[in-house]
This record gives C-alpha cells, structure tokens and sequence, in this order.
C-alpha cells in the first residue's frame, strides 16, 4: 500500500489546502447572481449540471460497446457517476474543493455525441469546412448555450472556475505550454465563449480539474477492465500477466484461495482504484512540495501538471492502456459496429445539412441559407442525441438504417 503524505486527512475529517479552489474567492457567472444561503457557487454548479438535459441523455449514450443494450455495461452516464466517486475520493484527503472536483467530473463528457469515439469523428470530419467538432469544446457550448432553463441567460452560467476547469482540464490551450498555437487554433465553441468571458487559457487550471482529469483516467482503466471481463473479451487468466492487475490478482490469490471469479473480478476492481488514489495523492504531494506550491496562483503558473501517477505507476498505466487498446477497444465484437455507427452520423449532418426544414423547429427556425451557421447548428442537433435517437431519426429519414447490435 502507498504511504500518504502526513498532512492527508483520512475518513470524515476535512481541511482546505491553501492551494485549493476557494468558493468564497469565486471570480463569478458570466452574468451575476445573488449568492446562495444554503450551497457554494461550486454546490450551485454541480447540482445544475445534474439537473440538466445534456447530462440525462449521458444515460443512453455509448461508453465502449456501441448501442449496447445489456443492464450492466456502462454508458456515458454510469462512466460519469464513477468518474466523479473517484474526484471526490481525491480531493477530500489532499484538501481540496470535492464539490468544484465532483462538479467538473459531472460535466467532462457532457459534450459526447451518440456511439461515443465513433460519432465524434464522423461528426469531426463532416464539419471539416465549419471549423470541426471537438467534444470538449461541444460540453462548453452546452453549459453556456444550449442548455435553455432560465429565463435571464442561456446555459447553466456555471462559475468562472468551473467554466475554466472544463476548457483546460487537460492543460493549457494557448501560450508556451498550451496546445494550440494561438487563438486562430482554437476549437470554434471555445473561441467564441472566450471572446465574450476570458477564460485565462494560457494557464494551468486548478487543482481541482486536474484532479477530475485523472478521475477520468483512473475510472477508465478499472471500469473498461470489467466491462470486457463481463462481455467474455477479456479474461482473468489473461490479466495474470498485464501491468497493475497481474499483481492485484496474484495478492487476491494468496489471501482468498479459490474465491470465485465473480468476487474477484470486483475485488480486483475494487483493488485497481484504490492503488491508483493512494499514488496519485503521494505523488502530487510530491510535485506540490517540490515546486513550492503555497497558493491557487501557484498552481495556475506552474507551467505544467501537478496531479499526476508516479513514475512507476504512469508506465504501468501507459502499459495497461495499449493492452486494453490491443485486446478490447479494437477487438473485433468492439469494432465491428463502429463503420456503420460512423456512416450514420454522416448520413444524417448530410440530410439536415441540406435540409434543415427536417429538425424540430425550434432547431430549425432561423437559419436564412447560412451555410457554416446551418452546419454548427446540425452539429449541436446530432451531438445531443442520444444513441437510440440517433437511430430512430436515420430511420425516419432513410430507407435503410444499419443494425448497430
């Protein structure tokens, strides 16, 4: 088991690291509320992204296996859920905000389209002469445009730290250490929010996003590791010799001889989250200590990531994702659908592209003939459909829609 930092809390205690996310020192919405009496601004925003229509249809949305329609295999929504189980487990012992934490792992896949990677190619390379889809970019444009509850403002107006953790999550977008090269590279949706609400995208972004980053990797790597056990892709056999869980297993063997393999896929699992927290809170309090870190502004300018896998266990990681790539993602049961889900998407932004008169009217309405606004309009239409509803609106449109089960 890793050895934790000194200063980590353990069960119900809390304190606040002087580098966390303090909602007290909120930078603000877009466009000003009263403050609650009851939740922080970080509260506020999790609790609207929960209630929002985006994150309802994460439940029918595709995880790994497309359209599938088993009880217990993941969608986006159970993926999210766990995702933000992981943040919080994370942020509470290293001292920093669960509720900002928990509320960006709500949102980081809000953006998703129908049949997952597939779909977001397809709609990628549909929209090449309109500036392409990202969805990350596409989760931003929901919480501050499509999402249409209130009635001063469109979107969720989530706080600036919240907006800022789900734009940079991953890094900085601009500036020496960022991943564009400057504005003009910008994905279309993040560029236009940035123009109205600076987003600070030259920096690291908190604590707190970083954490919701790695979540995502964590709940990715064990939950993927189940989901292709259960489906018969994988086997425990065959995780004896992989990187993280071969060691797992070998430890269940000894303590719990001939315990049945059901039990011990969820110890496992149980197993592979907890090693991963245990190093990623050592080892942040690491870089923390050794770049000095003492407040938020510290963290925004520290030019690269401080949450992260130690050494040893970034390598296992690395190396168990490229045998899950190998042996799940691109095994042919995973594969197989993925063309057809592919032209699906396509043949749909083609018809409503030509034309849009075809989608509800309140997607519709407005358009005059504008070309590149016609194309992000279709693309915010399909982006938020779920995978069955994608189906039933090729079937409405086409003579002949592809069995995706």
């Amino acid at each position: 088991m890793t050895s934790l930092p000194d200063h980590v809390l353990r069960y119900g205690e809390r304190w606040r690291a002087p580098y966390a996310a303090d909602p007290r020192n909120s930078r603000g919405r877009l466009f000003p509320e009263p403050d609650s009496g009851l939740r922080s601004p970080f509260q506020r925003d999790r609790d609207r992204i929960v209630h929002s229509n985006a994150f309802r249809r994460l439940k029918h949305k595709t995880q790994v296996f497309v359209h599938h329609e088993g009880d217990h295999f993941r969608t986006r929504l159970t993926h999210t859920i766990e995702v933000a189980q992981i943040a919080r487990s994370l942020a509470r012992p290293m001292g920093l905000d669960e509720d900002l934490a928990e509320a960006l792992a709500l949102s980081h896949d809000l953006g998703h389209t129908p049949f997952g990677h597939a779909g977001e190619r397809a709609l990628d390379r549909s929209l090449a002469a309109f500036e392409g889809f990202d969805h990350n970019a596409q989760s931003l444009r929901i919480v501050t445009q499509l999402e249409r509850r209130y009635p001063l403002f469109d979107g969720l107006n989530l706080s600036w730290e919240t907006l800022e953790g789900l734009v940079k999550h991953n890094g900085p977008l601009l500036g020496p250490h960022g991943r564009h090269r400057g504005e003009a590279e910008l994905p279309y949706a993040i560029r236009a929010y940035q123009s109205r609400h600076d987003l600070d995208l030259a920096s690291c972004s908190s604590l707190e996003a970083q954490v919701a980053a790695i979540s995502d990797d964590i709940a990715y790597d064990s939950h993927d590791v189940e989901d292709g056990l259960r489906a018969g892709l994988l086997s425990l056999g065959e995780l004896d010799g992989w990187p993280v869980t071969g060691r797992i297993l070998a430890a269940i063997a000894r303590e719990y001889p001939g315990l049945e393999p059901a039990r011990t896929t969820h110890e496992l699992i149980r197993r592979m989250i907890t090693v991963m927290i245990e190093d990623v809170i050592a080892e942040t309090g690491r870089r923390i200590a050794d770049a000095g870190i003492a407040s938020l502004e510290d963290v925004r300018a520290a030019g690269r990531t401080l949450v992260g896998f130690s050494v040893g266990m970034a390598a296992a990681e690395a190396e168990l994702k490229t045998c899950l790539y190998r042996e799940l993602y691109r095994s042919s049961e995973v594969m197989r659908p993925v063309p057809l889900a592919e032209a699906l998407v396509a043949d749909l932004f083609e018809r409503f592209h030509a034309e849009p008169e075809l989608m509800p009217e309140d997607w519709s309405r407005n358009l005059d003939g504008d070309g590149f606004r016609t194309a992000r309009r279709v693309a915010d239409y399909i982006a938020g459909m779920t995978d069955r509803y994608a189906v039933a609106e090729h079937r409405r449109l086409f003579d002949e829609t592809p069995d995706l089960g």
